[in-house]
């Protein structure tokens, strides 16, 4: 085996580990293992990968490329199994990851065709294949702290899978291309002015790209403010709601107390006639009017107290039975946000699937308490009239072509915290488990 060809072929391969490295910079809090054991895993796998290969590539004499980029296509499903986020979201950083590596690959031609100009791309010399990874080491270091920063707060906070997929398309349009426009004979770079236009092409190109990401990023935070508004508004309103039935109490409380003396000397005159049932039958009233007046303290927290009374009137008004056993701690080590959007959509999802049912048998128990100390234990059951769209063990929406989006939205507010959401039903009866880590 030619030593020097396969010293020339083993840097193209190594590029593998900062490309590796910048497809975890985005995932950072959604890695199944740690960053440490992570980095080993994939040292343990891509320097023995670089090292069989290049051997191959030198005894077969092919293009590095012919393995290189089958090679995309395995790592990615490797790439899966080591996070937990969702499909989307793993294509879209992976694709976009290796759209960028595409341009450096470009870059490093242009200088081996500078270096070499009678030579190919097949022919790919060492000092060029020195040059792509260094750069690919370089713009790894560049892009660490922004993917890190910004990029995993986007991918941490913005759900919905669709808004993910969108990035895809163009990344794979760009990664295609520059697979495309890898020159084959060096001689053409340098026709004309093709050699100083091909790679200000590709750095404007590059550009473009990296400033769709950033748009991205912008949007994504724009659309998550907005929703962080919404629901903070809505709580608002729950708590508006709450303080007026609380005026109300106290108000009605106030001239209960002023109205007592009056009870008193009738009680007192009744009491001396002996007019034992007009007595009882004044005592229910006054007892009918305090029991219409008393507020529910589900929890110390304002805001979900506020959300728990709101939706508590809702049912009763809806002629739900209701069961509930709330225990939530205190201090919220929790993004108040966060539980307020979990126990909304559980709540609300209960009482529409009770709605769907004849008002003698609607019921909704729930259950939230804290078990060995760090952990929140969240079980509601409610009855439903037994219609569901589901495929295999995902819930998709009756209302509307798509998933859940309030089941999806705790699933994603259960994993944020380290936590699952189980969702099962039977023929009359629908169950969602979860559990957080507080």
């Amino acid at each position: 085996m030619d030593i020097g060809k396969w010293l020339s072929a083993l840097p193209q391969f190594l590029i593998l580990l900062p490309s590796s490295a910048s497809c975890y910079f985005a995932v950072k809090n959604q890695m199944k293992y740690t960053p440490l054991k992570t980095a080993v895993m994939c040292i343990a796998l891509l320097i023995p990968y670089s090292l069989v290969t290049a051997g191959i590539s030198v005894i077969l004499d092919i293009d590095v490329n012919i393995i290189l980029i089958p090679s995309i296509f395995l790592f990615f499903f490797l790439y899966r199994r080591t996070v937990t986020c969702n499909l989307s979201i793993c294509l879209a950083v992976y694709i976009g990851v290796c759209a960028v590596q595409t341009f450096l690959a470009q870059f490093a031609y242009v200088f081996d065709a500078y270096l070499h100009p009678m030579s190919r791309a097949a022919d790919f010399s060492t000092e060029a294949a020195l040059f792509q990874l260094g750069l690919s080491c370089l713009v790894a270091a560049a892009f660490a702290w922004p993917a890190c920063q910004r990029f995993s707060w986007a991918v941490d906070h913005l759900d919905p899978p669709d808004i993910w997929a969108l990035t895809i398309p163009l990344s794979l349009m760009f990664l295609i291309f520059n697979i495309i426009a890898i020159p084959q004979s060096y001689s053409t770079i340098h026709t004309g002015r093709l050699y100083y236009l091909f790679p200000l092409i590709e750095g404007c190109t590059l550009v473009l790209l990296i400033s769709v990401y950033v748009l991205f990023y912008k949007g994504a935070k724009l659309i998550l403010e907005r929703a962080e508004l919404k629901e903070r508004s809505r709580l608002l309103e729950m708590q508006a709601h709450q303080y007026q039935i609380l005026q109300e109490y106290m108000n009605q409380t106030r001239r209960l107390r002023h109205d007592f003396r009056h009870s008193v000397y009738l009680l007192t005159s009744l009491a001396e006639k002996g007019d034992i049932d007009n007595i009882q039958k004044y005592l229910a009233e006054y007892k009918t009017g305090l029991d219409n007046t008393v507020t529910i303290n589900y929890c110390k927290n304002a805001a979900l107290n506020a959300l728990f009374c709101y939706y508590h009137e809702i049912a009763v008004s809806a002629g739900i039975d209701l069961d509930w056993n709330i225990a939530v701690p205190e201090p919220l080590s929790i993004s108040e946000l966060d539980m307020a959007s979990l126990f909304g959509n559980l709540i609300e999802n209960a009482i529409t699937g009770c709605l769907n049912v004849p008002q003698e048998t609607r019921y909704f128990c729930l259950t939230a308490e804290i078990r060995y100390g760090n952990r929140l234990y969240i079980v509601s059951t409610n009855s439903f009239d037994g219609q569901i769209r589901k495929v295999k063990d995902k819930y998709y929406s009756t209302k509307h072509s798509g998933t859940g989006i309030g089941l999806e939205s705790i699933s994603a507010i259960a994993g944020k915290y380290g936590g699952l959401a189980r969702v099962s039903n039977s023929d009359n009866d629908f169950f969602v488990d979860i559990v957080l880590k507080i």
